[in-house]
């Protein structure tokens, strides 16, 4: 009984290794030309390095811009306008644009958690 218990925990601890050794942080750099809202705080329009890690996506400004911001998203359904390119999309309301997703390619995309 107390070999099985070992195995499983030792087969326990070498799926969590291989779990948090593929799980990686994805990174884009984009140019937003425009301000926007993110969970109701403004942006200024400018260069960001948006990191995905696993949900929870980072938002830090580049160069001249210092806006830093972190953001909770859920997995996105449909497929990215952008075809395969990594984008960023908004919607508009009045007269300003809200962060609506993150797409990395054709099919894996994040939609902000409202």
């Amino acid at each position: 009984m107390r070999s099985l218990i070992t195995k499983v925990g030792v087969l326990a601890a070498a799926f969590m290794v291989l779990a948090t050794g593929s799980a990686r942080a994805s990174t884009l750099e984009v140019k937003v030309p425009f301000p926007f809202v993110v969970h109701g705080q403004t942006m200024p329009a400018g260069e960001y390095r948006v990191t995905d890690d696993g949900g929870v996506v980072q938002f830090r400004g580049e160069k001249s811009n210092h806006a830093h911001m972190f953001v909770l998203t859920i997995p996105a359904s449909g497929h990215d306008p952008a075809g395969n390119s990594p984008a960023l999309t908004f919607r508009r309301y009045e007269n300003q644009y809200r962060l609506a997703g993150i797409w990395e390619s054709t099919t894996q995309g994040r939609e902000i958690n409202r």
